[in-house]
């Protein structure tokens, strides 16, 4: 690897040391969590001032890609998974599209009766059982969202033959011909009560983005209705505007 930065380019040097440094984290010579070298190492590394680095550094921390920590040094921040607003996909698919390992806990499944907005939002009779699911999903080993989702009894039916701690929903249906045709969200923030802050690893009132999604088949018939609480550090979500 060349460490060596070019005194005869225009471009200054501490903005080529911010490109060497960005490249060692998205390739993964720096792992989130862990400490960059220290500044005299740098110096000695690429035969620099103090200051070059010191200019350096400070722009990956506006850019929150590191973060200084007192008396520790600095550290690689981990990413955040990203949501695609105009692409229906699962979680699983967006950690593995991170490169990243997708996990899931299981906190419960049952049939329920008698949850009136869940049955309404699928367009079922409020007597008619529906399927609840809770999860904690994970990016490795990061708790990065709390789910809950319901399905209509015959989804449901499906969906219990298979094990719920490493089951992703989407592909399980498509392999029973049920295919997702599009979904409606909605994005809010919300803060965390004792329970979510403990399975998501935070503090109890820490924000949270709560993400509500309906989805339909290709009937046009609705089959999920999920609230996802995700952690703010772990995930956002992006949407391109065109004009």
């Amino acid at each position: 690897m060349n460490t060596k930065v070019n005194t005869n380019k225009d471009l200054a040097l501490y903005l080529q040391l911010k490109e060497h440094f960005i490249d060692r984290i998205q390739n993964g010579v720096w792992k989130p969590d862990t400490l960059i070298p220290t500044e005299q190492e740098l110096m000695k590394e690429f035969d620099v001032s103090r200051t070059t680095i010191r200019q350096a550094v400070s722009i990956l921390v506006q850019e929150g890609l590191v973060e200084k920590k007192q008396g520790r040094g600095t550290i690689v921040k981990p990413r955040k998974l990203s949501g695609n607003l105009s692409e229906l996909k699962g979680f699983a698919e967006e950690v593995l599209e991170r490169g990243q390992t997708p996990k899931s806990k299981l906190i419960r499944a049952q049939f329920k009766t008698n949850l009136y907005h869940e049955n309404s939002m699928l367009e079922v009779e409020s007597e008619e059982p529906i399927l609840l699911i809770e999860r904690i999903r994970f990016a490795d080993d990061t708790p990065v969202a709390l789910e809950r989702t319901c399905w209509p009894k015959h989804i449901g039916e499906i969906l219990m033959k298979y094990d719920l701690n490493e089951a992703r929903y989407y592909e399980i249906l498509e392999n029973y011909n049920v295919y997702l045709n599009r979904a409606n969200e909605k994005i809010n923030a919300t803060n965390a009560t004792v329970d979510e802050a403990d399975s998501l690893g935070v503090r109890a009132g820490e924000a949270l983005l709560e993400m509500t999604r309906l989805s339909f088949g290709v009937d046009e018939r609705p089959i999920e209705y999920t609230k996802t609480l995700y952690r703010n550090d772990q995930y956002h979500y992006n949407l391109e505007l065109r004009r």
